[in-house]
């Protein structure tokens, strides 16, 4: 599990202050590049290195409790299934103890013309490491 913090700005809110729903995905998104990161890798080298891409082919979020203007909040993001083709990621953001929403995207492994491709042994190796579901 990769934690990474983050502070609410003003423009992540609606009207009443609290974070806009879809914003959520955003939160998961700088999760997911530091976890990332953190196996050392960056997501451009998903290009760069390996000539693939990995698009969000489904996405989920189930909200807690709402996040608002200026809250220091924590994604902790994991890996859950490391799949030949794709990939899926668990998120839970939180604010100190408290729980604000959990969620998961589901990633194919694409090449650069968008077909299909198996996530290459280096690269499962390198975000696999202490996964769960690994198939």
């Amino acid at each position: 599990m990769v934690r990474t913090e983050l502070r609410v700005i003003y423009g992540d809110t609606d009207q009443m202050g609290v974070v806009y729903y879809a914003n959520y995905l955003r939160f998961m998104e700088a999760g997911r590049n530091e976890f990332i990161r953190a196996h050392g890798l960056r997501y451009r080298d998903f290009e760069e290195r390996f000539g693939l891409r990995l698009p969000v082919a489904d996405a989920a979020v189930s909200y807690k409790l709402p996040a608002r203007y200026d809250d220091v909040i924590a994604v902790e993001t994991s890996l859950a299934e490391l799949k030949r083709a794709s990939v899926r990621f668990a998120y839970r953001i939180v604010r100190g103890d408290e729980l604000l929403a959990t969620g998961e995207t589901i990633h194919a492994c694409v090449d650069l013309e968008g077909r299909i491709r198996r996530l290459p042994a280096e690269l499962v190796a390198l975000l696999g490491a202490g996964a769960a579901g690994k198939e």
